[in-house]
């Protein structure tokens, strides 16, 4: 029975997609490892837990193919800002959220990081 759900979590991770702009943060990636971890020996991993396991997999289905974004349809694709998904996409990439984290620091901050920081030319010599 283990090898089953071994075999039916390996499917639903090669499906999910992964997101590119969200590097270390990406639940698709997330997935992989927490499968990883908790099929360490594979298709022999003992499950102490089968009805957990069965539920969370539902769930990670449900999330999949967007079980209740089908079942509960919007009637606009913005929020109530007018945002929109792809908006918030773009917002939510880790280069971005990075370029925003850099604008919060102030000007002194940055100057003593700019010129505190080491050189290369300095380490090789």
């Amino acid at each position: 029975m283990a090898a089953s759900r071994y075999r039916r979590f390996l499917r639903l991770c090669e499906e999910w997609p992964v997101e590119e702009t969200k590097r270390q943060r990406d639940l698709g990636a997330f997935l992989r490892q927490r499968v990883a971890q908790a099929f360490r020996e594979g298709e022999n991993t003992a499950i102490s837990d089968p009805e957990a396991c069965d539920q969370m997999y539902e769930s990670l289905v449900r999330i999949h193919t967007n079980f209740y974004k089908n079942k509960y349809p919007r009637l606009k694709d913005t929020t109530f800002t007018g945002v929109t998904v792809e908006d918030c996409r773009i917002i939510l990439a880790t280069d971005i959220l990075k370029q925003m984290e850099d604008m919060k620091k102030g000007t002194w901050k940055r100057l003593r990081e700019k010129f505190s920081a080491k050189k290369p030319e300095e380490d090789s010599k």
